[in-house]
């Protein structure tokens, strides 16, 4: 029996691979983006059909709708870089107006968290101060030198990539300060 023992095998231990639910909690997408500042803005599909038209790219209402399906939909449509960059100008041209006599910027393609950030501080108008109110109100706290840095040109000193949880907490923050029910301040109107 010792001999038997001996050539036993060894068990081998199980590798947990996340599930697609999982990874779509480890990897913040596009979609995870739109949807978010749709449910904080309340922006019907339409108005996002809009929005993409202000950014200057043409995204038919079937395909914002699927844009919003579950990851593992087989209709699920990803919504690449370039269309999110068009969206997020198309954003800011929605909140704020657009300013004719500046042309457009060309686009940063692969689209970073970093970039996201930046033009959702444009979005909202938000100075340093209102960036650290809607993280904390998001759950997190970020100090001044952390946050100036995901501001900074990717190969400066102190640049830092901004995080898929950084910028989670931060969507959290936005639907917590600018979402439903929102009262903007009497002199900002």
């Amino acid at each position: 029996w010792r001999l038997a023992a001996m050539h036993m095998p060894t068990p081998v231990p199980q590798i947990n691979t996340p599930s697609a639910a999982e990874k779509k909690k480890i990897n913040m997408t596009n979609n995870d983006v739109i949807r978010s500042l749709s449910f904080t803005l309340e922006l019907s599909n339409q108005k996002l059909v809009e929005i993409f038209a202000l950014g200057g790219k043409e995204v038919p209402l079937a395909s914002v709708e699927l844009f919003f399906k579950d990851e593992e939909d087989p209709a699920y449509l990803r919504c690449d870089d370039f269309v999110m960059s068009h969206f997020l100008d198309g954003l800011i041209y929605f909140k704020r107006g657009k300013d004719e006599s500046r042309p457009p910027q060309p686009f940063e393609i692969p689209l970073s968290n970093n970039l996201i950030l930046k033009k959702l501080r444009v979005v909202f108008e938000l100075k340093e101060p209102d960036m650290h109110e809607v993280i904390e109100k998001g759950g997190y706290s970020v100090g001044r030198s952390e946050l100036s840095a995901f501001f900074r040109k990717k190969g400066q000193p102190n640049y830092r990539e901004c995080g898929d949880q950084v910028l989670r907490y931060f969507l959290k923050g936005l639907t917590v300060k600018f979402g439903r029910g929102y009262k903007p301040d009497a002199k900002k109107v």
